[in-house]
């Protein structure tokens, strides 16, 4: 179930990039472009299906199909993980919830180291070398695990006065649960 890694994630992309937009008050950097790697996730995230399971006996262009497409999921990827680094990096930022913007930076952190896994693991016979070794496990985790955590945590505190009525940005509990 390949595609249903997407539906947890891609809600987590629209959290980071609202964040980094609400953080920097201006709009995204190439928001054309990120919608059309949006889409491009969605279509490609739905051929990808056999990608982590070249140990079974897939044959030779079975295994170059997923390749091929896997690495072609890193490029939409790779243009959203670089224009949220702009707009971060690019603009100056509001420094009224600290707290949130550990977490966007966190995600963004973890969520490139997932990703270069991600990339190495796309080649199938690498990815016969390293089946069942801690580089899966962590690529899984990183990419998945963390970033839709650290996500979710992010928009609880981007969204407090929402969700809680209060602003909780500047209590250290706030503070103590990013360090732990």
């Amino acid at each position: 179930g390949h595609p249903e890694v997407y539906i947890l994630i891609i809600p987590a992309f629209g959290i980071i990039s609202e964040g980094i937009s609400l953080f920097s008050q201006k709009i995204i950097l190439a928001f054309d472009s990120m919608i059309l790697a949006l889409l491009c996730l969605s279509i490609l995230g739905s051929g990808v299906w056999a990608h982590h399971i070249y140990t079974v006996g897939l044959e030779v262009d079975t295994r170059a199909y997923f390749t091929a497409v896997t690495i072609m999921i890193s490029l939409p990827t790779g243009t959203k993980v670089f224009n949220w680094f702009c707009s971060y990096l690019g603009n100056s930022m509001q420094l009224s919830n600290i707290t949130s913007i550990k977490w966007i930076i966190l995600f963004l952190l973890t969520f490139t180291l997932g990703g270069s896994t991600g990339v190495i693991l796309a080649n199938s016979a690498t990815d016969l070398a390293l089946h069942d070794t801690y580089n899966v496990v962590a690529h899984f985790h990183f990419v998945l695990s963390l970033g839709a955590v650290i996500a979710l945590f992010s928009s609880l505190i981007l969204y407090q006065k929402v969700i809680f009525a209060s602003d909780l940005s500047f209590y250290s509990s706030t503070v103590f649960h990013f360090f732990l």
